[in-house]
Order: structure tokens, then sequence, then C-alpha cells
């Protein structure tokens, strides 16, 4: 007899019935008032090219950008380390910015900063691109000590503890991103 595969979608239901929620709605809304008025006044009198990093950023961006009281030019761009699993592997790159970075002030937004290798290497990308300053934005931080050396968000949300989070951009195994709320397993 053939064993059978555990179906992702009954994974998923079990992990979000058992999880603890971290953050509500209402945490959330607030932590993305005081990250749009922090990074309207840390960016002020600039026209930043703001960068969503998919597909985790996804959510954060969309929620954030209204917030921010500056013109902003929108771009994007597709990274990878974990490809619907739950630790990551080597980055994929799978789209690239199309706004040309070269003098520019750019702003990376993010769901997470957790070791930071993904957006450690968007920073060098963007000063490799001679970008005049690079700034990174995200929803949370995990808080631990095993962040790649110097990196650091320059706007964070909120914080959550070093276990494995989903929702409001993170997944578990490719759900619960659009979940209004920051579970932890």
């Amino acid at each position: 007899m053939q064993e059978q595969t555990p179906d992702p979608r009954s994974r998923y239901e079990q992990a979000l019935a058992t999880a603890t929620l971290l953050h509500d709605r209402q945490a959330i809304e607030a932590a993305l008032d005081r990250m749009g008025a922090e990074i309207s006044k840390r960016l002020a009198g600039t026209r930043p090219v703001y960068v969503t990093v998919l597909t985790g950023g996804l959510i954060t961006a969309g929620m954030l950008a209204p917030r921010i009281q500056l013109d902003l030019d929108f771009d994007y761009v597709h990274v990878s380390r974990y490809r619907g699993a739950t630790s990551g592997g080597e980055l994929e790159w799978r789209a690239r910015p199309r706004h040309a970075f070269a003098g520019r002030d750019v702003l990376f937004v993010d769901d997470i900063l957790d070791e930071g290798y993904t957006l450690a290497a968007l920073k060098a990308f963007a000063h490799a691109e001679g970008a005049r300053s690079v700034s990174v934005a995200v929803l949370t931080r995990k808080l631990h000590d095993r962040c790649v050396p110097g990196l650091h968000a320059d706007v964070v949300g909120l914080e959550v503890p070093d276990r494995y989070v989903f929702g409001c951009g993170m997944d578990f195994e490719e759900h619960g991103r659009n979940l209004f709320g920051i579970y932890a397993l």
C-alpha cells in the first residue's frame, strides 16, 4: 500500500488552529501608521523608489504606501530563499527592479527581517547600482542574534519572537499570507 502525502491545506488549518496570535489587526494598523509617519519624516524632500519585496512584502507594501506622505515611484523585486519551505536556501532572483537606482533614494519594503540574507543582498544590489541612499522598512523583526552582521531595518513595525511566524504577508507552506493577524507556531 502506498503512503499518502498529507494534504497541505490540512496542515495549514491544523497550524492555524494551534498557533498563537501575536499581533491582531489593531496592532498591525497602528504599526503601519507609525511606519508611514516615520518614513515620511525620514525621506522628506525626496521621491524614493518604493520597492516591494515579493512575495511576502506585498501585503505590507500595499497597506503602508497610502500612509506615506511622499510622492513615490513604485517598483518591485522578486527574490526568494524559501520557495514554499519553512527554512531558507540559496537566493533566487525572479524579477529585478525596472527603475534605475543611480542617484535615487531607494526604500525596500518587506514583511519580516529574520536572518536578513535577502535584504542584505538587495541592499548590496542597490548600492552597486549607485543608489544615493538605501532604506529598509519591515512590518516585523524577529528577535534573535542570527541576523547578517551589520544589517538592520531602518523602520520596524512590530517585533516577533524567534518562532515560525505567518500571516500579513508571511506564509505557512504558501498559505495564510492574507490573514490580518500575525501568528506563531
